[in-house]
């Protein structure tokens, strides 16, 4: 490659000589010096886990965060083992999991197996949580450097992108298929290859367009719709542009991105064909709503949200006792920052004939209609789409991640050519000053969203904490066991699958969490689940010791092959991790059974689970007088267990 040279005078007046350096040089370095940049900023942001103990340190082992516990399990545990890696029986057993009906990130499980075997699930988790926002930040700043000249721009537009609030407060809330953001912005370059630039051969770029599509498919299916969707209305609204302003150059293309298309067509569906069909066809799928819980599965936008901080509001409290983040209140899902929206909004005012400005200003403002909620006393266009196959399942609020894409694209322009004009218009040299100045623009708009995150840096991290029971027996246990762990994992209260990845699947577990684990999917075990959610979570009333409760947990037993049934009784244990008061749980499950457990490793269990005897119904006031009045565990371990058996002879 040829360099040229420039010599002094044919340099303008306070302009910088051109680097002797490759373009492809410059291009890797910079890229390399964002990556480190990125990372520093990553692992601050997880600092409580990378200086304590980061395999066993993470957000929580509870509620989501230990759903993404089993899922990092999985992958290495199937492959060590012969299983299949898109189903599990060792979930909601015998039935078993689809788990490409959940949030199974099966990529990034895949990706890191490797850490998973050598250091285990926490690890893992840990590793893919700092490297999410890393990842979607360098892939927007890649992206951005093929429409900026300034590398600092295109370095800012990442921040924007992979260090928002969005993308924050999902990792805090450990939603790592929605944190992980990397290949959108590599599918939209992609796309500007094929469309617009046309330099390279349209069989690799389309090859590269299908593979991207595959990976986005085992991230996140949510994620790939949202992208599918809104990057067909870029398609459209770009072609509708040129074939208004500029007709004659659409002809001379059409043939280029046609052979494209097709190539990322075919490579797509030769990467997802099977998936897609055992996701729609394959064992234990999901019909219907993904959620069926109606308002609770509805969680958008408002009209104020994306330059007000807000917080998660009615989630908050939950979230705290229930599983989830345990640090200070996180930024609403839908903040950009005053900054970044004046900082878009005026650059489009200035540079209204930036054809970039205008097509990601106009897509922004979509995902913006479309993130709204409904159930805020106005009518939104979310209503007139979900109930649409597919599109429905989004959540709305999640729309976000176009609009911050769009939100990121237009504030490495603006930041970009705001420093070209300044130059230009002698406002200060295209040197030194020139980028103080645009420098400023850039710490501008960045500052709202620094300060709305703040509080939470470091994210607040805990240790994953295994009752005694399942570190000195449940990680040894012999083949077929199948476990009901108290609290029940569909309750809400999910913690007792980080118990069973960080055992490494020793045993088989009854129910989960999850979209699957709604009373909906229960089948013929429906009663006894229902009764078992509402004695795990310590919300309304307490199902008692009826004829019809005790029969309903004894049928959904047999049907889940349930060997063994464990209720920790241990102090110090996370409010998290525990349900209902363990005396209640151990004298409702005493009735259903029939016979007393046996009180080992701080934890009462019942083994051999089908020899049963008979259930010991009885009237609501003799039960509260057996498990209010009796000790639990200490002085006499029994005590509850006795008091059932004998008030029923």
């Amino acid at each position: 490659m040829r360099v040229e040279t420039v010599r002094p005078g044919d340099l303008a007046v306070g302009e910088v000589p051109p680097s002797r350096e490759p373009v492809w040089a410059q291009r890797w370095r910079g890229t390399l010096v964002s990556a480190l940049v990125y990372l520093a900023l990553a692992v601050v942001l997880w600092w409580q886990v990378w200086s304590g103990h980061p395999t066993s340190t993470t957000t929580c082992g509870c509620g989501d965060g230990a759903r993404f516990l089993w899922f990092f399990e999985w992958p290495a545990y199937a492959i060590t083992h012969g299983h299949s890696l898109l189903y599990s029986s060792w979930l909601f057993h015998p039935t078993g999991i689809n788990l490409l009906n959940d949030t199974s990130v099966l990529a990034l499980g895949l990706a890191l197996t490797p850490v998973t075997l050598a250091f285990g699930p926490v690890a893992a988790m840990n590793v893919a949580l700092t490297l999410a926002p890393v990842l979607s930040a360098l892939a927007m700043a890649v992206l951005l450097r093929r429409w900026v000249r300034w590398a600092p721009a295109a370095f800012v537009g990442g921040l924007v992108y992979g260090f928002s609030p969005f993308v924050v407060t999902e990792l805090a809330l450990n939603q790592l298929n929605i944190a992980l953001l990397a290949v959108p912005p590599l599918m939209v370059m992609a796309l500007d290859e094929l469309l617009v630039r046309q330099q390279r051969s349209p069989y690799r770029v389309g090859g590269a367009l299908g593979v991207l599509v595959g990976v986005q498919f085992f991230v996140s299916t949510e994620v790939l719709v949202i992208t599918v969707l809104f990057g067909a209305v870029a398609v459209g609204l770009a072609v509708g542009f040129t074939w208004i302003r500029q007709r004659a150059e659409i002809g001379p293309r059409v043939g280029h991105a046609v052979r494209g298309s097709l190539t990322a067509l075919a490579v797509a569906t030769a990467l997802v064909a099977y998936p897609l069909w055992f996701l729609l066809r394959g064992p234990a799928h999901l019909t219907g709503p993904i959620w069926s819980n109606g308002s609770l599965s509805r969680f958008g936008n408002t009209l104020t949200s994306f330059w007000s901080v807000g917080s998660l509001g009615r989630l908050g409290a939950g979230m705290t006792r229930f599983g989830g983040y345990q640090g200070p209140k996180l930024p609403g899902l839908g903040y950009l920052g005053a900054g970044v929206v004046v900082v878009a909004v005026g650059g489009v005012v200035v540079w209204r004939h930036d054809r970039r400005l205008l097509l990601f200003g106009g897509l922004g403002i979509m995902a913006a209609v479309f993130s709204l909620g409904p159930g805020h006393g106005y009518w939104v266009p979310w209503q007139l789409v979900e109930h649409v196959p597919w599109v429905g399942d989004v959540v709305e609020i999640r729309f976000t991640v176009v609009l911050l894409l769009c939100a990121a694209v237009m504030v490495a322009v603006v930041i970009d050519r705001g420093r070209t004009w300044l130059a230009e218009h002698r406002v200060a040299p295209l040197g030194l000053r020139a980028g103080v100045l645009a420098g400023a623009l850039a710490v501008a708009t960045l500052l709202p969203s620094v300060v709305a995150i703040w509080p939470n840096v470091p994210l607040t991290a805990r240790a994953v904490v295994l009752p005694r029971w399942y570190t000195e027996v449940g990680s040894a246990l012999p083949p077929g066991r199948v476990i009901l762990a108290y609290p029940a994992p569909f309750s809400g209260l999910q913690s007792s699958q980080a118990w069973q990845a960080v055992n490494r699947m020793q045993w088989a577990q009854a129910g989960g969490g999850g979209p699957q684990g709604q009373p909906g999917r229960a089948g013929t075990a429906r009663p006894g689940f229902e009764v078992l959610m509402a004695a795990s979570l310590p919300i309304g009333a307490a199902p008692g010791p009826t004829a019809a409760n005790l029969t309903a947990i004894r049928s959904a037993l047999d049907q889940w092959g349930v060997t063994t049934i464990v209720v920790p009784d241990q102090a110090g244990l996370p409010l998290y991790e525990q349900g209902r008061s363990t005396a209640y749980a151990v004298g409702l499950l005493t009735a259903a059974m029939g016979r007393p457990p046996v009180f080992a490793h701080s934890a009462w269990v019942w083994s051999a689970v089908a020899h049963r005897g008979d259930p010991a119904a009885m009237s609501q006031a003799a039960f509260a007088a057996c498990v209010t009045s009796a000790p639990t565990a200490r002085p006499s371990p029994r005590s509850v267990p006795d008091c059932i058996l004998g008030t029923t002879g």
